[in-house]
């Protein structure tokens, strides 16, 4: 526990200006993002004794190691400020609430020569028309399913669109009257964008004159004796109405609003958002939180809104809160810039739309007693499992931090690592790493278990070495390793970024380092662990065969009951690694099996790859093309141009192509195959070997 004393500034080196603020713990790791109209006041109210502090303020605060902080301009810089670094750090001392996934819209894009119906989520783009969000995708596709029959917009991919026009033969949707086939010229252009229109104004509100001229058309056709016209026009109106049904009508006047509530207790909060538009409930979205920062109702207000709208949502012109943030100015105008005019952010004090508030209120009251039903039952679990494991393995507290390695490979070939990483007994996805075995090639999986052990273990060192805390000898071995690739971004050559406070791949080291195997594999990483000098690092291997705990330098296993907690959380860490390492091996094998002639062309990108396939049209022309034919396409310069033709002339044709939806032999058109197409198997397919 640190002494906020030894690290607090200097008296005056604060300045009064407005900025955000940011506290580090000791292995340099952002644990809280704060903002401030002054910083001077803000900061020097964490320096007073720590009696006078909130108890989680209290924690945060002994915690960290050191505080620095960012000036900048007005109070709306600072918000944004916060904000990108809250997403960029992941302080855990501020608020994040869970659930944080994109909410599917209904989207039509006008930008296009013939607009097009789809589920769409994530940032809005220019040109395309947005309803929603929604709760679900099915909702979407009930909605439009029912308007098809009066609007039959596109809902096809460009791919489906573009082979229709090239056979002359509509999808199914245009057989049975759901899509008016602009693709083989059954209305033009502009007669299914007037379509289209008619389905956004319908979806914005404008019903009812639209229900009372299908209403008189079906009156005129039933004078004119004209019956089945009419009995159209009937099932049309009423699957208009239904889709009407859908969403209940709550505030009168078409308005569009986001209505936010919260409920809380002195450890939680929860916030339920409904989405109104064109005076309908739209979608309906919800969050769960830890109050790990001393903040009230305001303040939860204020980070619901930064992560809702600061993601990319659309902003609506009415924001509806049961309390405004303090100061509320700059998150009026910040919420003003994203929207591009002025946003009404306002607690409601009467009418429907206070009714409807007290609905969405009722929703977060009983979203946080749910949740904490859940979670009692899923914390006494959690907690359970890991005391079990501390005291089977005889550790001296539960580990928090597990690790867990697994080897995956197909008979010696693409052999690959991975690392999964369980934090308080939840897997935490963003901490996962995955490995390419390097230092030898074929099959060893003890080898390689010792190599990813050695390698993961090696840049921690470096990194702890990087923060000052302590030195690691110089020698060729502790240079840094090519950076494993993340599941979620893509490999670096330098390993990572040093730019101070974000987040390094390998600073911090587990209380368990979990093996997937028994006694060899055991030994392999006690042995690298040795050989780096790591000796508070608990080890162990879980067998597959027996389920048996193995550990280092023991004949005999530990063997949990097959009924306790702590076997089936191993169970779920190994399974979990062994789940990404086949993935990744599945990948490696794929691209391996599908690479083309010109993948290994030095200096030869995608980009200019299909620039060349798409000029010569098949790799056949390709092949038989001159320096000077080459040169013809853009972006092909003269020396890349030689190096390609060399390449071309010194390969033997690959094995021919396969159509593995139809079974058929492609022979050189494969670059242009509608299907997908792979090289013909050369050996027969084999197990995988985890």
């Amino acid at each position: 526990m640190a002494d906020p004393s030894t690290y607090r500034p200097a008296p005056g080196a604060i300045p009064t200006s407005p900025g955000v603020y940011r506290f580090r713990d000791a292995h340099g790791r952002v644990i809280y993002v704060g903002k401030a109209k002054s910083l001077r006041p803000r900061l020097s109210s964490y320096f007073q004794d720590l009696a006078g502090l909130h108890p989680r303020t209290a924690t945060m605060v002994t915690t960290a190691a050191s505080v620095e902080w960012t000036v900048v301009g007005t109070e709306v810089e600072a918000l944004q400020l916060e904000y990108s670094w809250i997403k960029e750090f992941d302080p855990r001392f501020n608020v994040k609430y869970r659930d944080d996934k994109s909410y599917p819209e209904l989207a039509v894009t006008l930008d296009e020569e013939y607009p097009r119906v789809q589920v769409m989520r994530g940032a809005h783009k220019k040109g395309v028309r947005y309803f929603g969000p929604y709760g679900h995708a099915w909702a979407i596709r009930e909605t439009v399913d029912l308007l098809l029959r009066v609007f039959p917009v596109r809902t096809c991919s460009n791919g489906v669109f573009k082979r229709a026009r090239q056979v002359g033969r509509p999808c199914l949707l245009g057989y049975i009257g759901k899509c008016a086939a602009p693709c083989v010229g059954r209305v033009t252009a502009d007669e299914h964008r007037a379509l289209a229109e008619d389905f956004c104004d319908f979806m914005a509100g404008r019903t009812g004159n639209y229900l009372r001229r299908l209403e008189d058309q079906m009156q005129e056709a039933a004078a004119e004796l004209e019956y089945e016209k009419a009995a159209r026009l009937r099932d049309d109106i009423g699957a208009l109405k239904r889709a009407m049904e859908k969403n209940a009508v709550v505030l009168a006047d078409a308005t569009d609003a986001d209505l936010l509530a919260v409920a809380e207790d002195e450890l939680e909060a929860a916030v339920q958002i409904f989405h109104v538009r064109g005076g309908r409930v739209r979608g309906q979205r919800g969050w769960v939180t830890d109050k790990v920062e001393d903040v009230d109702t305001a303040g939860l207000v204020e980070h619901a809104l930064q992560q809702l709208y600061g993601g990319g949502e659309s902003v609506p012109r009415e924001v509806l809160v049961p309390a405004l943030p303090d100061p509320v100015e700059p998150v009026r105008e910040w919420l003003g810039g994203l929207r591009g005019s002025q946003v009404d952010l306002r607690i409601p004090q009467r009418g429907d739309k206070k009714d409807l508030m007290a609905t969405v209120q009722r929703n977060a009251q009983q979203a946080l007693a749910l949740h904490k039903t859940k979670r009692a039952s899923d914390l006494t679990t959690r907690s359970r499992a890991l005391q079990e494991i501390a005291d089977a393995l005889e550790l001296d507290s539960v580990p928090l931090r597990i690790e867990c390695y697994d080897i995956s490979h197909l008979q010696g070939e693409d052999v690959v690592a991975s690392m999964v990483v369980f934090e308080d007994g939840l897997a935490r996805k963003s901490e996962y790493r995955r490995f390419q075995i390097k230092g030898f090639e074929g099959q060893d999986d003890v080898r390689s278990m010792h190599e990813v052990i050695g390698r993961r273990f090696r840049r921690y060192l470096q990194e702890r070495e990087q923060t000052g805390e302590w030195a690691v000898p110089e020698s060729e071995d502790d240079q840094p390793e090519e950076g494993p690739r993340t599941e979620e971004g893509p490999r670096t050559e330098d390993g990572p970024r040093t730019e101070e406070g974000r987040p390094r791949r390998f600073a911090y080291p587990p209380q368990l380092l979990v093996v997937d195997g028994g006694q060899p594999q055991v030994a392999a990483a006690k042995r690298a662990l040795d050989e780096l000098g790591i000796d508070d690092v608990a080890l162990c291997g879980l067998a597959k065969r027996l389920e048996e705990v193995w550990l280092p330098g023991e004949d005999d296993p530990v063997v949990l009951p097959r009924s306790s907690e702590g076997l089936y959380l191993l169970q779920r860490v190994r399974d979990e690694a062994h789940r990404f390492a086949i993935s990744y091996q599945r990948n490696k094998r794929s691209k391996r099996l599908t690479a083309g002639e010109l993948d290994s062309v030095p200096g030869l990108g995608e980009t200019r790859r299909r620039a060349l396939l798409k000029h010569f049209g098949s790799l056949k022309k390709l092949r038989a093309a001159t320096v000077d034919e080459l040169c013809e396409v853009p972006g092909i310069g003269r020396r890349t141009a030689q190096t390609v033709a060399e390449a071309l002339s010194s390969r033997t044709p690959a094995a021919p192509a396969v159509n593995t939806a139809t079974g058929e032999i492609i022979e050189d058109g494969a670059e242009q195959a509608a299907e997908p197409v792979t090289a013909a198997p050369q050996t027969a397919p084999s197990q995988e070997t985890p």
